[in-house]
């Protein structure tokens, strides 16, 4: 890694609003040069080894990033309602949300314990869900101990950073 280079931040935002990369660039004071932005539709399950993780753990390393910051909206409505009404509506799919439910609950490790329903509406706290984000990157073994990770939270309503926190 080429320490000469120029420090930058990640911003790894949970969330379809495609207006939040505007707003962090507008609401920092960092140089736009200087911002890395992983936007991902929640709801987001970072695995150690998943290819989430791949790749920012790539970006770290190829940018040079000193912070990681995981960016959310504080415990919003999900975007999921809408797909689980339509998903739940179609008698067609009766069948396989059944197999899908049984796999789930019965199969393990290969799937997690829950139903399907729980699966595709995700993390029952969006709060929940950013704090073991935060955990998963701070502890990961190929992120350096010396690259910052906190937690933005923003206020869809203003536009406005509702609060930035940090876990220890």
């Amino acid at each position: 890694m080429n320490r000469d280079k120029k420090k930058k931040t990640l911003y790894f935002v949970i969330g379809s609003e495609s207006e939040w990369e505007g707003f962090i660039k507008k609401s920092t004071s960092i140089n736009r040069d200087e911002i890395i932005i992983l936007q991902n539709d929640g709801p987001v399950f970072l695995q150690p080894f998943g290819d989430l993780m791949r790749d920012i753990i790539i970006n770290v390393y190829q940018h040079n990033i000193e912070e990681i910051v995981v960016v959310s909206s504080k415990d919003s409505q999900k975007d999921s309602e809408d797909a689980l009404t339509k998903i739940y509506g179609q008698k067609e799919l009766q069948e396989k949300r059944t197999t899908l439910d049984y796999l789930l609950n019965h199969c393990q490790p290969e799937f997690p314990e829950q139903s399907l329903k729980e699966w595709l509406e995700g993390s029952n706290s969006l709060t929940d869900q950013v704090e073991k984000i935060v955990r998963t990157l701070r502890h990961h073994p190929l992120i350096a101990p010396d690259v910052k990770v906190s937690e933005f939270y923003l206020d869809q309503a203003n536009e406005n950073a509702a609060e930035e926190m940090s876990i220890f």
